[in-house]
């Protein structure tokens, strides 16, 4: 799941907004870093959804 991946599954925030959740300590680490930018895995990102976001957790992804 890339960045505007997230922006969307959260409702479709800011680019700024992303940036800054992700840079947290309680965000996932990425599942790898690409020339285009780093990448979590879809199943870590929803349960950080799911523990700091819990009125989004029921809007599932649909991936």
């Amino acid at each position: 799941m890339g960045t505007h991946e997230i922006r969307v599954r959260l409702g479709g925030i800011s680019r700024q907004r992303v940036y800054e959740l992700t840079m947290r300590r309680s965000f996932p680490e990425p599942a790898a870093e690409l020339e285009q930018g780093r990448v979590w895995l879809a199943e870590d990102v929803e349960r950080w959804i799911a523990e700091h976001r819990s009125e989004l957790a029921d809007s599932e992804s649909g991936d």
